[in-house]
């Protein structure tokens, strides 16, 4: 398929700019892939679509305060420095994107802080706007953590046209988010509230759990029209026994297993086995999936409303079907649901 195919005149203010007042009170548009049917509903309604047995695989990642604000030394420049990944805990070492990237050369000193509590020194280019940095800085992992914490941002994307806020902390995560190392939410599980989870497992629901640190790459514009060429960035993932033991047995008794975001579906579709079964991983993914493509494990799956030409529209259209999918989001603009991070949700069986 071409890229273009996936083109479709979104409102700016279909753009939600804020979260539902209540986590499990956003909108939820139900998509019947044997019918085509569509349904409206609010996202704690989804209970009534799950059974005994049934099983929801989540991403338990967790955003850090990725979005730095700094000084370029000597001239004073104000920098955006957005962490991407930590290369060397030993050496501090971080994979980054810098903000203005021409102002931001090899041996440059970044400054941190209202009195220059942290140093960075830029140590290599690594493409017209990334860099790797060192941070000069003498305490202990804990300390130096602390440092981090304190004077990062939410990374709130750039599409959301105002300042994080203490709300933000809190709403830009899942509420099962565990392992630190996404600069980016899996949305798709923001709708859940704890109480939604615990009225779904007292139905018999089965929650299964699996990681995968989403970056940047995931919203990288796609610069070719054949899409078969274009290349995810690697992004860290790991699927753990008691996960695999859940998720197959789901598979073997014929249950419905459900996939809650694009990110958990590329962990599950990263770790078959030769049956169709999951399996323990651990390691680095780049799979970009697109149409056409035969999902091994997940057959519902939870996702936001996404940009237009972006890989999470391609993987839901591979998922939904593309004549589905795309008359689903013209039925969303027209009956004005929120879209992306902070957007309602649709859910696809």
């Amino acid at each position: 398929m071409k890229l273009s195919q996936f083109k479709f005149d979104l409102p700016i203010n279909l753009i939600a700019q804020h979260p539902s007042k209540q986590r499990d009170e956003s909108r939820l548009m139900v998509v019947h892939r044997d019918t085509g049917k569509i349904e409206h509903k609010v996202f704690k309604d989804i209970m009534s679509y799950f059974d005994d047995k049934d099983v929801m695989v989540v991403n338990n990642t967790k955003v850090f305060p990725a979005r730095l604000y700094g000084r370029k030394e000597k001239t004073g420049a104000r920098i955006e420095v957005f962490l991407l990944r930590e290369l060397s805990r030993q050496n501090r070492l971080w994979d980054v994107i810098v903000d203005p990237a021409r102002k931001i050369r090899v041996g440059n000193k970044l400054y941190f802080g209202d009195n220059d509590e942290l140093v960075a020194e830029v140590i290599d280019n690594t493409t017209s706007r990334g860099r790797t940095i060192r941070f000069l800085f003498d305490g202990t992992e804990t300390e130096f953590k602390a440092v981090l914490d304190s004077m990062g941002e939410t990374p709130l994307p750039k599409y959301i046209k105002r300042k994080p806020d203490e709300e933000d902390k809190e709403r830009y995560q899942t509420v099962y988010a565990k392992y630190e190392g996404a600069v980016a939410a899996p949305t798709a599980g923001m709708h859940f509230s704890r109480e939604l989870i615990k009225r779904m497992e007292i139905k018999g629901v089965k929650f299964a759990e699996v990681t995968l640190h989403t970056g940047l790459g995931t919203f990288r514009p796609i610069e070719v029209e054949d899409l078969s060429k274009h290349k995810m960035d690697a992004e860290f993932f790991e699927v753990g026994e008691y996960a695999c033991d859940i998720v197959n047995k789901g598979i073997e008794e014929k249950r419905r297993i459900c996939s809650v975001g694009t990110t958990t579906i590329r962990a599950l579709e990263s770790s078959v086995t030769a049956r169709g079964l999951l399996k323990p991983k651990d390691g680095w993914t780049n799979l970009f999936i697109h149409p056409p493509h035969n999902f091994s494990i997940a057959n519902s799956l939870v996702t936001n409303f996404h940009l237009p030409k972006t890989s999470l529209l391609i993987m839901v259209a591979a998922f939904a079907g593309y004549d589905l999918t795309m008359e689903a989001y013209q039925v969303a603009i027209k009956e004005k649901y929120n879209f992306f991070s902070y957007g309602d949700a649709m859910l696809v069986i």
